[in-house]
């Protein structure tokens, strides 16, 4: 594919401009919890996404992706209304968050539809995005209602 929406997207996050700006293209990202692998030896907390394209759906095609998301120097992961036994589970990501504590650490926060939620607790912000290859038409575009 030789179209500029189908090229890979690779991101480097290293303060909170860059996280929201990764946030932003992995908005409706759907993943499961066995897509999800944290090494609190090395410190790196790893998922597998299938992320919606919202810049080739401004283009007019409608696009999921195999992407991978990595954060470095984590020291901590804590999950809040996500069941770990069921890793059938599928969790569709709306948006990632950086609260600084002491800077330059702080808490980065996975926001989940239903209110569920991943805090990594960083040294520093220290993350990458990349597209993985697979490219396929999406059934539909994701929707947000507005609030009543």
């Amino acid at each position: 594919m030789a179209h500029e929406e189908a090229d890979p997207l690779k991101l480097i996050a290293l303060d909170a401009d860059d996280l929201a700006i990764v946030s932003a293209h992995l908005q409706d990202a759907v993943l499961k919890l066995s897509d999800i692998v944290y090494r609190p030896a090395e410190r790196r907390f790893a998922l597998a996404l299938r992320r919606f394209d919202w810049q080739g759906s401004q283009k007019g095609s409608r696009r999921r992706r195999l992407a991978a998301l990595h954060f470095e120097r984590v020291t901590a992961a804590r999950q809040s209304r996500i069941d770990p036994k069921a890793e059938g589970t599928v969790l569709n990501l709306l948006a990632i968050t950086f609260e600084e504590t002491d800077s330059p650490a702080g808490a980065v926060t996975l926001h989940f539809s239903d209110g569920a939620a991943i805090r990594l607790e960083v040294e520093c912000i220290e993350a990458q995005m990349k597209d993985l290859g697979p490219v396929w038409e999406a059934v539909a575009t994701p929707d947000h209602p507005a609030a009543t």
